[in-house]
């Protein structure tokens, strides 16, 4: 793995990782605010976070499907017939 140095201010680094800690916030919006890609996430969270922090981090949001914009449309559309949630 390549060692991946991310250059954000301090103030903007606490609050992608507020973001990704959030079970609502999906990757896209992280994206569009800061041009960090769901990888790059990963990338910042294991470096900023401790070994163990890091784990449960990615335990939990690891196939979330509110973590990705994609798969919330496509739940929501697909539940009721009615579009609606």
């Amino acid at each position: 793995m390549p060692n991946t140095t991310i250059a954000l201010e301090a103030a903007d680094m606490s609050k992608v990782i507020e973001m990704a800690w959030e079970d609502r916030t999906p990757f896209e919006a992280i994206k569009t605010q800061f041009g960090l890609d769901e990888a790059a996430v990963i990338a910042l969270m294991r470096q900023q976070l401790k070994r163990g922090s890091f784990r449960l981090w990615r335990d939990r949001v690891r196939g979330r499907r509110t973590k990705h914009a994609g798969r919330i449309a496509a739940h929501q559309t697909a539940g009721s017939g009615t579009g609606a949630v």
